[in-house]
Formats: C-alpha cells, structure tokens, sequence
C-alpha cells in the first residue's frame, strides 16, 4: 500500500493497464507506469506501439480492458472525460473553423452554462497569457499554424485540468516553428507548474521536452527514465536503436551499445587487421558541426542486416584531419568504459 506522501506526489498511475481490440495481441499489454507530479512526460516510441491508445485511455476517450487509471491517487478508470480532471490538446487542433479565437477558448464554458460576459474574461486572459490577446477575434483561417496550436492550448487550458495530455501537438508544424514552439511548449508547463503527458514518435522532441521519457514498443514499456538515462543507458536493443545515436554490437563479452560519438575510425593500413572492428564506409554525410559515417561490416554482413550496419560521429575538426572515402576500409575503435551491455 502506498503512503499519503508518495501518492500525492504521483499525478498519473497506471497499474497493469491493459486494452484489447480482439482477440489478438493486446494494443497495450498490463503496462504500470507512475508520472510525478507538476513533471514533463513523453511516450515515445514508433507508429503502433500503443503510446496514443495509453495517452486516450489516460483521457477517458478510450476505455480500459482491465488495470486500473488513477488521477492523484483517485481511480478515474471509469468516470467520463469531462469528470476526470485531465484535457485533451489534440494533433489536428480540432478548432471550430467559424467560431473566433475568443469564442473557441470560451466554447467548454458556454456549454457548461457560464454566463457570456464571465466566460470571455477568462478566455480573454488565457490568450493574453499565450501571447494571442490581440488576435482573440480572428478566426481559425485566419491565424497561422503556431497561433493555432496557442489557441488550442488555452481552449484545453480553460478547464483548469491538473493533468494537460498532448497528442504529437508539434507533427502538423515545419520544422522550425516545431522548434519554437517546443520551448514554448515547455516554458508554459513550467510557468503553470501542470503535469504534462505528451506523446511523440520523435526522439529529438522527447529528449528536448521531457523531465520523463516512457519508451514503448509493441504495447510494453521498455524504458521508463531522464533523457540522460535513456540515451547514455538504453535497457535494450531496441531502446539503442530507436532512440538512435549508438551502435550496438556483438562482441566478445556479448552484446553491448557505443555511441556513435564514442567510436573512433582509423584506416585499416594503419592497424593491425585484429585491433577493432573492421567495416567499409558506405556513406558520409556533412551535418555542418559534424560529419556522418555510415559504415557496414562485412564479416556479418550475412547476419540480419541491422547488425551489418554502423555509424560514427566525427567532428568537423576530425574529418578535416582524417578524411574519408566512399568504399574505404577502416577499423573502428572504442574505450572499454564506452560500451553499455545490451540484455537480447
């Protein structure tokens, strides 16, 4: 049994939650994940890994095979989503198209009977708070896609939810206004001091967002730590590679991951054919502070084929000093201390 202390600092808790659409595989199969409160958390992993179906059960837009779903410590597993405390900032923004900013912010409270002058205040002081006060009577068509995503997030902010579930709310953005707006994103989670629940397929929003990162893979959580911890300490195969920037390698004390930014090349003529791991450069990309290797090797090149295939991370220094060529064989070298064992 948990104590008072330990509970009221949780803000979500799943406890072997599992959801089935058949008889098949379960989408999301007895997961149990506890998110703190007032904390940034992200589900990552790849399309189909169950990370939307958990965040819509969360909601109570979804509904629970079995397990339990507790809001601060409160079983919300089977109260409607308007009676859970959570609020819902979908990917589409699902603005209503002829109603204006003002009234799309006010919309929840209108239908919950709050008189119109009382409910425009407070959505008024919602879009100043987000920087959309002087655009409160333009129209959806009207505002851009950050300005969009503002007012979606006053309209879920309105009802005063303790927990805010965000679902890939950055996908529908380029790719710099996904930059903006992730710092934004972040800064106002931390000025209302909320818990935020965000789901994300990518790995560079989850580690630029997150307090927590929950990695899921085929309905399970793999990994559940800080960005630090996920990236420099993967718990699994999959973990390595989904989350990118290592290596993973069968060696002789079995398998393990490097970073790619902890492996060092050399060309084979100048080491002995025993000392590393011998591959050929298959591909080399300049990313302006560091160039790519794309590199396989050709003794497992008959394995499965992700096991053939590596990469390193040099510095721009590093490549000017020692280029490398399309087709070159080279040795790869990495500090004992650099590989993470890999459970299979």
């Amino acid at each position: 049994m948990r104590d008072a202390s330990s509970a009221s600092a949780v803000a979500v808790e799943l406890v072997s939650v599992t959801k089935r659409y058949g008889p098949g595989t379960p989408a999301v199969d007895a997961i149990n994940l506890r998110i703190a409160s007032g904390s940034y958390c992200c589900l990552l992993g790849p399309s189909g890994c169950g990370k939307s179906t958990t965040l819509r059960m969360i909601a109570g837009h979804e509904t629970v095979t079995s397990g339990d779903v507790l809001l601060e410590n409160r079983n919300i597993t089977d109260l409607p989503a308007a009676a859970r405390g959570t609020a819902m900032m979908f990917q589409s923004f699902a603005l209503f198209p002829h109603l204006s900013a003002l009234d799309n912010v006010a919309f929840s409270l209108k239908m919950k009977g709050v008189p119109k002058a009382a409910r425009q205040a407070k959505a008024q002081d919602l879009l100043e708070r987000v920087a959309m006060g002087p655009l409160a009577h333009r129209k959806p068509g009207e505002l851009s896609g950050g300005q969009q995503q503002r007012v979606a997030l006053a309209r879920a902010l309105i009802t005063q939810p303790r927990v805010l579930l965000l679902d890939e709310p950055l996908s529908a953005l380029d790719p710099f206004l996904r930059i903006q707006m992730r710092a934004e994103l972040r800064r106002w989670q931390q000025e209302l001091g909320l818990t935020f629940v965000h789901v994300t397929h990518s790995q560079e929003e989850a580690m630029a967002l997150a307090d927590t990162i929950v990695v899921m893979n085929h309905g399970v959580i793999e990994q559940v730590g800080s960005p630090r911890d996920v990236y420099n300490k993967p718990a699994s195969e999959f973990v390595a590679r989904f989350i990118g920037g290592h290596n993973v390698l069968q060696t002789a004390q079995g398998r393990v991951g490097v970073r790619t930014d902890q492996m060092q090349v050399v060309a084979s003529a100048t080491r002995a054919a025993t000392d590393g791991v011998s591959a050929v450069v298959t591909d080399i990309e300049y990313q302006g502070t560091y160039v790519l290797l794309g590199l396989q090797r050709p003794e497992v090149a008959h394995e499965v084929q992700k096991t053939a295939e590596l990469s390193v991370m040099l510095s721009e220094a590093q490549f000017a000093a020692q280029p490398f060529i399309l087709g070159q064989a080279v040795q790869l070298q990495w500090a004992p201390e650099a590989a993470h064992p890999l459970p299979r």
